[in-house]
């Protein structure tokens, strides 16, 4: 495997634009059984890539601890970029480009995106409207019996009203194992405990949701253990490649915590 300074993987399930920056790698997610669409596969080598209708773009994430050896690794989304210019026209031209952080590496191990706000919803509340909440409360059961040292942080991060949301990060490679391990061994457990039965396609990829959250808890936890300097952490803003029907969400979104009514399909 060639060493490369950085490498973000970006989760595709089709055909789409990719950025041009040399340390981006198009990840053909799900592609186990499927014809090639000319991107990396998340079935070579090391793989998850049958449980992509479960995990979602965290099989992009497995794909790239066991499969790539670079200084850091990220991970993006055709449609979702990280940009240092969120407000730009020319949207892909924006998109971040190595050039723009490589003075940052020696001061930065996690790259994420900016906060996600609720406002008037936790991380839990929010979860457990629009999606089971007993999957976050077998999460955090499993998290009380593997890694009790996380459990503080998991009950403060899951009261939390903002969370480092879509499984986007960029993290120094020593960091980035550790949180694969520790997250993979969480989710594979989980999936033992709980599985997909009588879940509607849509909401039996859980373990994708369950993971952009507990990725706030494994950040939090190695911040107050000193293993991360907040210092070392440094938000980047996002960048939509398509326009968000914030009407849709936001309605769906008040539905959800008022009556009950949880979500049915992606935005």
């Amino acid at each position: 495997m060639s060493i490369n300074r950085v490498t973000v993987l970006v989760a595709a399930h089709k055909n789409y634009q990719m950025p041009t920056d040399s340390m981006y790698l198009p990840m053909h997610v799900g592609s186990l059984g499927k014809k090639s669409i000319g991107y990396q596969r998340d079935d070579d080598g090391d793989n998850i890539s049958e449980l992509n209708p479960y995990f979602c773009e965290l099989t992009a994430l497995y794909w790239a601890w066991k499969n790539i050896d670079s200084d850091y690794i990220g991970l993006s989304h055709y449609r979702r970029h990280f940009t240092l210019h969120p407000h730009a026209k020319d949207k892909w031209n924006a998109v971040l480009k190595e050039k723009e952080i490589e003075s940052d590496f020696n001061t930065v191990k996690v790259f994420v995106p900016v906060k996600r706000r609720y406002y008037i919803e936790t991380l839990y509340s929010h979860y457990a409207h629009t999606h089971y909440s007993i999957q976050l409360d077998e999460t955090r059961k499993i998290i009380e019996k593997k890694y009790p040292e996380y459990i503080s942080s998991y009950d403060k991060v899951l009261k939390q009203r903002w969370g480092y949301m879509f499984n986007m990060m960029i993290m120094d490679r020593n960091l980035f194992n550790d949180y694969c391990e520790w997250l993979f061994d969480i989710l594979f457990e989980l999936r033992a405990k709980l599985g997909e039965e009588g879940l509607t396609p849509f909401h039996s990829r859980y373990y994708g949701r369950v993971g952009e959250i507990i990725f706030n808890v494994w950040l939090a936890e190695n911040v107050k253990n000193g293993k991360i300097n907040k210092n070392e952490i440094k938000e980047i803003p996002l960048i939509h490649m398509e326009k968000i029907n914030w009407w849709k969400k936001g309605t769906a979104f008040l539905k959800a915590k008022f009556t009950g009514k949880k979500y049915s399909g992606s935005f």
